[in-house]
């Protein structure tokens, strides 16, 4: 919300030392947030009102311009020939303009050669369109008024003549704050609430506007019925206005402070009506009386009704919304927005005013359900004053009669009845119990009595001093004990609130699943991955690009109702979306050589999921219904995934660097099943999104936790990857947690190294023959690498030989060659008998 200072403080009085910086640190210390300060002070320079006197229309351009003659409240300057100047000569200036919504006669704002506008924008006499231009008719936005560049900003006859100081009459010496109170503070949306809240902080008097006096009624303004007083609306108030100027201006204080609060003058009629919402902060709506057929219904909607709101969109109603109707049908979306057919005209002189207390639920989902986020929506979702409405109508009727003439008829509909308001007792030192602090006695009871309660004192039956508080009617978010608390330590400051962290006690810290988590991420860090927080959602077409098949169970998540994106709608059931998303995003911006890594929770849903439960809030669940929620939670395991293009291994001054390839995202795995204590075991897959042919599932022991390998070329190209991508992801929950990890055995002894090539079907996986071959090594053998594959004629069509390096040691002696040399060989015979291999000649 805009709140020009000006405004704000005309209901307080506060010292002279307390400017906009006060203000704002005041704001701040009571739970206010502040999103930004626009002082108007930024034009320098001459800045002055002018008159227009002569406008000729430049007809020979593409797009409409003007020359205008301004008078600026200059003289003649006496001509050479020592004659003084006639007394009566107007002095204009010339200037052109390109905006059309003022006439010969009007006040304008004109910055004089020499000025400079907000921006830094100077202002010079130059020639243009084939004119010379002596300055700058200005707009409201140019000024810093506002964000309105529809047109110059033209002033009401008599508010000021020409050569006057502009900055003075148009006020540039305030200041705008932009507020962003919380959303169960309603009242704040107002200079009302506001300023009584400035009040509180600063204990200064407060006039509240909401008091004035309201004349008694004398019958009825017009028939009025609710269908639903509870359910709709516990209050409908209606004020009439006749024989009203419908040509009369806005006078310029009001359309100033609109200006400044963001808000586009219209006319005299609409500009009350904003004005008074702002200042009192209850929405009204004005009707053209002449255009309604009979009495005012008040009621939901019926199946099939339309209204045409007056943004000139035809909206199809739902039972839920409340709506005004009238003998032809509904007329006005309730606390939402009015309909085309009473719409305010510049012809309308019979006003009907309308002001009411709407259910904030109901306006709150009609709102979202039609997309119209109103002003009066805005107000009327967070709770406003159910005693507000005669007393914004009177204040907007006497407006209407000051500034358009018009006349207040003597009658005023008050339909409807509310409840009274509850009574809250509560501990009299229970906010200092909550809050750890002794406040000084009467705290409590003034802080409480400062934002409107009526207050009590009493005593309980064993003793305890109590207060009761009955919440004015503008606090509809005070029902309980606990917002009572709330107020006194916000009004008190919550930087006098100790901060004082509990002592953990001895032996709690990470769970075992926290230490590895962490230790896995340290040591892809450490392998030169950069960890990414993705989007935790996808689209449905993130797994058509990957190729999945319709009854994959990756397909099978979980909808989101409400979605940041509408077309990322799924709750992700694996890292990889996000992640090649991210990858894209960044090689768009030219990085080639990326490695990234996440740790993540996917949501696994069930084939069947069991119904969720509906609990209540009464009082603690049942051990049967915690569980019944429990199983109807999906499944939510960590996941580990990392994507690689580009070199893994830079190119430089060192040498030719290393393209990333399948096998990287498989050492990927490796890295984090050492970091887990456990060993994986690599075999060939096949599954999508991973090429066919360079696909590896991972197992620990006989269970598979994962896949690595290269991504299929097809899912690269739909996605727009670059070329040979790997990726790898694995389920971190689905490795087993290792109470104690073995302790390494280090054998003081030399290894004896030897080298084994063997040849074998080219389908026979080289992962599983090396652990052929350490099994069959026993125990003196200590490690089996990988170093060389070979296919070609001399080892035969459809094989391929695999050499590997051997490593054997003992560990209480120095192996002799004899014995290594069994092992291998022994080995080597395993590998025959399981694949066939044979040693390669």
């Amino acid at each position: 919300m805009r709140v020009p200072v000006s405004w704000l403080t005309e209901h307080l009085e506060l010292g002279e030392g307390v400017g906009p910086q006060e203000l704002v640190d005041a704001f701040v210390r009571i739970g206010i947030e502040v999103d930004a300060v626009h002082p108007l002070d930024a034009v320098t320079g001459p800045l002055v009102i002018g008159r227009v006197v002569e406008i000729e229309e430049l007809t020979e351009f593409k797009k409409p311009i003007r020359f205008c003659r301004v008078e600026v409240g200059e003289e003649h300057a006496p001509e050479d020939t020592g004659e003084e100047p006639d007394p009566s000569a107007i002095k204009t200036r010339g200037i052109i303009c390109g905006a059309s919504n003022f006439n010969e006669g009007d006040l304008v704002v004109v910055a004089l050669p020499g000025a400079v506008l907000p921006g830094g924008f100077a202002i010079g006499s130059r020639k243009t369109y084939g004119r010379t231009s002596d300055g700058m008719i200005c707009s409201a936005r140019e000024l810093g008024l506002g964000d309105d560049h529809s047109g110059i900003l033209v002033l009401p006859p008599g508010t000021a003549g020409p050569g006057d100081d502009a900055a003075e009459v148009i006020g540039l010496s305030d200041t705008v704050l932009e507020l962003a109170p919380t959303p169960d503070r309603g009242y704040a949306l107002s200079i009302r609430g506001l300023a009584r809240e400035l009040s509180n902080a600063f204990d200064a008097p407060f006039g509240d506007p909401g008091l004035s006096e309201i004349p008694g009624a004398e019958g009825e303004a017009w028939p009025v019925r609710i269908e639903d007083p509870e359910g709709c609306c516990p209050r409908f108030v209606l004020r009439r206005v006749t024989g009203l100027d419908a040509s009369a201006p806005t006078p310029w204080w009001m359309r100033r402070r609109l200006m400044l609060a963001g808000m586009r003058s219209i006319s005299l009629a609409v500009d009350v009506t904003n004005y008074v919402m702002l200042e009192l902060g209850h929405p009204l709506h004005a009707f053209d009386t002449t255009a309604i057929q009979g009495e005012l219904v008040v009621r939901r909607a019926k199946p099939g009704e339309k209204l045409t709101t007056l943004d000139d969109a035809e909206r199809e109603l739902d039972s839920d919304d409340i709506v005004i109707a009238d003998d032809s049908g509904v007329i006005s979306l309730a606390g939402t927005m009015g309909g085309a057919s009473t719409e305010i005209t510049p012809e309308s002189t019979d006003v009907l005013l309308e002001a009411a207390h709407w259910d904030p639920p109901s306006i709150s989902r009609t709102a979202r359900r039609h997309k119209l986020f109103s002003e009066a929506a805005k107000r009327f979702e967070r709770f406003t004053d159910p005693q507000l409405p005669p007393v914004a109508v009177e204040l907007a009727a006497r407006l209407l009669r000051q500034y358009g003439d018009g006349r207040i008829q003597p009658g005023r509909t008050d339909a409807g009845q509310l409840k009274p308001v509850a009574e809250i007792t509560m501990p009299i030192n229970l906010p200092d119990k909550v809050a750890g602090v002794r406040y000084d006695r009467g705290v409590t009871a003034r802080r409480l009595s400062q934002i409107g309660c009526k207050v009590g004192i009493a005593t309980s039956d064993d003793g305890t001093a109590l207060v009761t508080a009955v919440p004015p009617s503008w606090r509809g978010d005070l029902v309980q004990p606990a917002d009572l608390v709330e107020e006194v330590l916000r009004l008190e400051g919550y930087d006098s609130i100790p901060s004082e962290l509990p002592t953990a006690p001895a032996g709690a810290g990470l769970t075992e699943a926290q230490r590895r988590r962490r230790t896995v991420s340290r040591s892809l860090a450490a392998a030169g991955y950069v960890e990414v927080l993705p989007f935790p959602f996808v689209a449905k077409s993130t797994w058509d690009a990957f190729g999945l098949p319709e009854d994959d169970v990756r397909r099978r998540a979980v909808k989101v109702l409400n979605p940041l994106e509408s077309e990322k709608d799924e709750l992700a059931t694996s890292l990889l979306p996000g992640l090649l998303e991210t990858l894209q995003r960044n090689v768009s911006r030219g990085f080639r050589d990326v490695t990234l890594y996440q740790i993540g929770q996917v949501v696994l849903p069930a084939e069947k999921p069991a119904a969720m439960p509906r609990l209540g809030v009464s009082a603690r669940p049942a051990d049967e219904e915690l569980a019944a929620l429990e199983a109807a939670v999906p499944a939510q395991p960590v996941h580990v995934a990392v994507v690689l293009t580009g070199h893994r291994e830079r190119p430089g001054w060192w040498g030719e660097g290393q393209q990333a390839s399948w096998a990287d995202a498989v050492q990927a795995a490796r890295t984090v099943a050492a970091a887990a204590g456990v060993e994986l075991e690599v075999r060939s897959a096949d599954l999508l999104p991973w090429h066919p042919g360079r696909c590896a599932r991972l197992l620990v022991g006989d269970w598979p936790v994962g896949h690595a390998g290269e991504l299929h070329p097809k899912v690269v190209e739909a996605l727009g990857l670059p070329k040979r991508t790997v990726a790898m992801e694995l389920d971190l929950d689905a490795i087993p947690l290792l109470e104690r990890r073995p302790a390494p055995a280090v054998s003081p002894y030399p290894p004896v190294l030897l080298d084994v090539a063997l040849v074998a079907d080219s389908s026979v996986p080289a992962a599983e023959l090396a652990e052929t071959l350490r099994r069959g090594g026993g125990e003196l053998i200590e490690d089996v690498s990988l170093f060389d594959t070979y296919t070609g004629e001399q080892v035969g069509a459809g094989k391929r030989s695999l050499a590997y390096k051997l490593r054997f040691r003992a560990p209480d002696r120095t192996l002799k060659v004899e014995e290594a040399t069994a092992a291998r060989d022994a080995a080597v015979a395993a590998a025959a008998e399981r694949f066939g291999a044979t040693l390669r000649a």
